[in-house]
């Protein structure tokens, strides 16, 4: 018998989904293990952008290494940025003035609605859906706009320094936000007009890459994902950091964890952050937008882990000072990595085109899985 009718004969195929896949969102290779159309396992392979960020970490200055992690996840640059920032606050017992403090949740909260915004239209775009990549990606321009009118950029937005803002505030920038937090609530009905009651939207993310809060937790699953099954983990109430506490807003969470749950709580992710950016904006205290922070960093020996509620998931910093110049050790705990470990738990029984739709969800960057 030759090799083709083996094959042919065989109950099961195996199929690689990626590395240049659309909508395995990056370069990630996927093995699926099929029976028919039948997902019954799954193998990801990863390390196709992998730079070596944490080892550049440990041969570059504290400052210098500073506009590297805006290069992990390059869709939620502000957030990488302010986790590290914080982390070597903490280990050289610098704290930013209440100025930046505030200014960095509203920069971090406008990033989050950004990272959202990108989500949704590509993975309506995934399941078949085109018109709400075009209103998403509107909204996000006023978004990169005010970042690209802060700081010059727009992707890689490179908006903090270690102790607090490198920039003042431009003129305007408090209005340009308000405008920004009303348009984006009339939009973001638009949004749920077009996809919440469709009946292929429904039925695509309705049952599909369902995953409980036990195995969240097993997997080390956070942000959306673990809030769509139920468990009502954030750290900016449960740590708060950057005087997250003087905000009021709430945690979205549901109870199914499926597809659709998690496009739920994104949603309604951004309302929050609204919420938040009205209160911030209003408040925004005077005086200096930095701490008095040497110019050359060596901060004392000891060890500082810092984790932000980064748009996916926590966010964490694991930074080793041994007295020199640069780390003794830089870890990075990304949620991308974290949360694509429970792909094949959440694909098991599915069919292929679900794992276009389970992916999606996932809201991965490789940027930052491979680091």
């Amino acid at each position: 018998m030759s090799t083709a009718e083996t094959f042919l004969d065989s109950s099961e195929l195996v199929l690689n989904m990626g590395p240049q896949h659309p909508s395995t969102h990056g370069v990630l290779r996927v093995i699926l293990k099929l029976d028919g159309e039948k997902v019954i396992g799954t193998e990801c392979v990863i390390g196709y952008l992998h730079r070596g960020v944490e080892k550049i970490g440990e041969n570059r200055t504290y400052v210098m290494f500073a506009p590297y992690v805006d290069r992990m996840d390059y869709i939620s640059a502000v957030s990488n940025g302010l986790g590290y920032c914080l982390a070597v606050e903490q280990l050289g017992g610098y704290v930013a003035p209440p100025r930046a403090q505030t200014v960095r949740v509203i920069l971090t909260e406008l990033n989050r609605i950004a990272s959202h915004l990108l989500w949704l239209g590509t993975h309506a775009l995934d399941v078949g859906a085109i018109t709400p990549l075009f209103y998403t990606m509107r909204e996000r321009e006023e978004v990169l706009k005010i970042f690209e009118n802060y700081c010059g950029a727009r992707l890689t937005t490179h908006a903090f320094r270690i102790g607090g803002l490198q920039y003042e505030l431009y003129d305007g920038f408090e209005d340009q936000v308000r405008v920004f937090c009303e348009r984006m609530l009339t939009k973001l009905d638009e949004y749920e007009e077009l996809l919440t009651g469709n009946r292929i939207w429904v039925n695509r993310l309705t049952g599909v890459g369902i995953i409980n809060a036990a195995d969240c937790k097993r997997y080390g699953v956070t942000g959306p994902l673990m809030r769509a099954a139920g468990v009502a983990a954030d750290l900016r109430k449960l740590q708060p950091y950057s005087g997250y506490e003087q905000y009021d807003f709430d945690i979205p969470t549901r109870v199914n964890g499926d597809s659709f749950d998690r496009y739920v709580i994104r949603m309604e992710e951004i309302r929050q952050s609204v919420r938040i950016l009205r209160q911030a904006v209003e408040r925004i205290p005077t005086g200096p937008v930095m701490a008095k922070v040497a110019k050359v960093l060596k901060p004392a020996i000891g060890e500082a882990y810092v984790s932000v509620e980064a748009p996916k998931g926590e966010l964490g910093y694991f930074i080793v000072s041994d007295g020199s110049l640069h780390p003794y050790r830089m870890r990075v705990r990304p949620p991308s990595f974290l949360n694509l470990q429970a792909l094949t738990e959440m694909c098991k029984g599915a069919l292929v085109a679900d794992v276009v739709a389970i992916i999606g969800t996932l809201d991965i960057v490789l940027g930052e899985v491979d680091r």
